[in-house]
């Protein structure tokens, strides 16, 4: 039998997911139908139950429905529960749903794919939102010399700083404070380039050397790496390739086995770009 999948977000007709994943299974051989569903703003939690309900394996959760999901699952892994949000759900053999969180892994496998050193690095991550307290876990699982949080408000950036301030060395920064040498690794966790501008980096934190990641994604160089480059970036990365490995990682844990991405990236850009 078939065993179904799906994507649930609102909107949802702009996901790239249901491609993704039909490739993923192609390249494995792996007998699955995955489908994109869009849920009423205020009618999650009833989606999700109809599509385990009627056999769904497993699902991907999109905006806005993260923290439900989070809410939802029976049990959750530990990545997710320090993102504090869920974007993988898997159907366990007795009957409960586990919650999962793949966006910081997706990230990191990106970063080291483009051959970013993360280990002994100096990280600034940008934003203090949903986005950023994801990836946070598997940033610092990668044992960087320290994690810098910036944010506008600067009181949000302390308190995410605090929520992982056992697992390493992560502190907050002021966004008027300037640094005294720039950074290694800047990810920019906000939405600036969705909006045409960009995000709030502290003087001094981009040099030569930085390389800076716009979890944004479009055809082109997004708004944010445009300014960064502007103020002298070494090289800029958006975030196509980290939808295509956190996808690569829901995709492992429902069925076992792990896809390889490059093509998929290399198609998806070929599409951006048409």
């Amino acid at each position: 039998m078939t065993d179904l999948y799906c994507v649930v977000g609102h909107p949802i007709g702009h996901s790239q997911s249901p491609q993704i994943h039909a490739a993923f299974a192609t390249q494995t051989q792996q007998d699955i139908d995955y489908q994109a569903i869009e849920a009423p703003l205020e009618g999650f939690v009833t989606t999700i139950q109809r599509f385990f309900a009627e056999g769904g394996r497993g699902a991907n959760v999109t905006v806005p429905f993260k923290q439900q999901a989070y809410d939802w699952a029976d049990t959750l892994t530990e990545r997710a529960r320090r993102a504090g949000a869920v974007n993988t759900l898997v159907k366990q053999s007795d009957g409960s749903v586990l919650g999962d969180n793949t966006d910081g892994a997706g990230l990191v496998t990106d970063l080291l794919h483009h051959h970013v050193a993360l280990c002994d690095q100096r990280i600034m991550v940008v934003g203090a939102g949903g986005a950023a307290r994801g990836v946070l876990l598997p940033l610092l699982e990668q044992s960087p010399a320290s994690l810098l949080i910036v944010n506008r408000t600067e009181q949000k950036a302390q308190q995410l700083a605090a929520a992982f301030g056992e697992t390493g060395p992560i502190a907050s920064h002021a966004v008027d404070k300037p640094l005294a040498a720039p950074v290694d690794v800047i990810i920019n966790a906000t939405s600036a380039s969705l909006h045409q501008s960009y995000p709030p980096i502290p003087h001094g934190a981009i040099g030569p050397h930085a390389t800076v990641y716009d979890m944004v994604y479009q055809a082109g160089c997004t708004t944010s790496n445009q300014w960064a480059q502007s103020q002298g970036a070494g090289r800029c990365l958006d975030g196509l390739g980290m939808l295509v490995e956190q996808a690569a990682e829901s995709f492992a844990v429902w069925r076992g086995c792990r896809p390889q991405t490059e093509q998929v990236r290399e198609q998806l850009r070929e599409a951006l770009s048409e």
